[in-house]
């Protein structure tokens, strides 16, 4: 089965003005690519400026004016240009964003739901939603103003889901939610997975995406350094030291941190970009792009993934 959403070799890069007049490209995203088969949840997973949300505005046709992207994202098998993701935004492809602003602070909550259908179904279908997700149908009449943080998140959830999409794409979605009404709707996520959506998951937390995700994409610095079966974290099966120091530094695994930071975009390393951290790190580490390989059912961007001798 092809995958609803494919992405190959992704580049973003933003110009910038550094003097004057004078310029520069900052690359933020780099040589990304996976693939999104439906019926799967994909948690993408990284520390803040890894590139996620940029990944999710790249999905969308969402990019500001001074990016420039190369390479190429599918959706259903065909290339997904600015103006088919502009035609599918809403309808196939669904966006729950980061922020709980996207709401029209001037609409009611219904109408914002129904995306303005006052049809019977469409009202049958907003209350549904909004109900799967523990709102009234009070809720329908009241302005974004009158929710609180929670509500205003799970109302632009229901708008995501309300016209039952192909493709979701949910950066950070639960943020504001106590542990209940987040693992409720991280639950959500998976039922529709399971009912032939496929959901892109992005979040900084590991532990969370393990919950609901199928398979794992960890960025560093803008880069897909591992991506690998959820099942692989808890049998010691990974293959990139920044995404074993991730799960070591969850609390139930002794809460272990790694020194060092994340590069800044503009002051991105030769060769491996997690080097300068990193308890394997050979010469051949510092020289040369690293590349992305298949490896034991998943996909690695280490030159010696297995933490041997050169």
């Amino acid at each position: 089965m092809d995958p609803i959403l494919q992405v190959d070799r992704l580049s973003i890069s933003f110009s910038q003005y550094t003097r004057g007049a004078a310029r520069r490209d900052l690359p933020v995203i780099r040589d990304l690519s996976f693939s999104l088969p439906a019926g799967q949840v994909t948690a993408v997973v990284g520390a803040s400026g890894s590139g996620k949300s940029l990944l999710a505005h790249a999905i969308l046709g969402l990019l500001p004016y001074n990016s420039r992207a190369e390479g190429e994202i599918l959706y259903r098998g065909a290339p997904l240009t600015p103006e088919r993701a502009v035609a599918l935004r809403g309808r196939e492809i669904a966006l729950v964003p980061q922020g709980i602003t996207y709401l029209d602070p001037l609409m009611k909550i219904g109408p914002q739901v129904r995306r303005g259908d006052r049809s019977p179904e469409a009202r049958a279908r907003s209350r549904a939603a909004l109900s799967r997700y523990g709102l009234g149908p009070e809720v329908e009449d009241l302005y974004p103003f009158e929710l609180s943080g929670g509500m205003a998140r799970r109302v632009l959830i229901a708008s995501a889901v309300a016209g039952h999409p192909r493709l979701i794409v949910a950066d950070e979605p639960t943020p504001g939610l106590d542990a209940r009404a987040a693992g409720r709707i991280l639950g959500h996520f998976r039922e529709l997975a399971e009912e032939g959506a496929g959901v892109l998951f992005i979040t900084h937390d590991l532990e969370l995406a393990l919950t609901i995700a199928h398979r794992v994409l960890v960025l560093y610095a803008g880069e897909t350094v591992e991506e690998a079966e959820a099942a692989d974290f808890a049998a010691g099966a990974l293959r990139h030291p920044y995404t074993r120091a991730l799960w070591a530094a969850l609390p139930q695994n002794g809460f272990a941190p790694i020194s060092g930071t994340q590069p800044y975009p503009g002051e991105i390393p030769r060769g491996c970009q997690f080097a300068p951290r990193c308890p394997w790190c050979r010469p051949p580490c510092r020289e040369g792009a690293v590349p992305y390989t298949a490896l034991r059912g998943g996909a690695v961007r280490c030159r010696f993934p297995e933490g041997g001798e050169p």
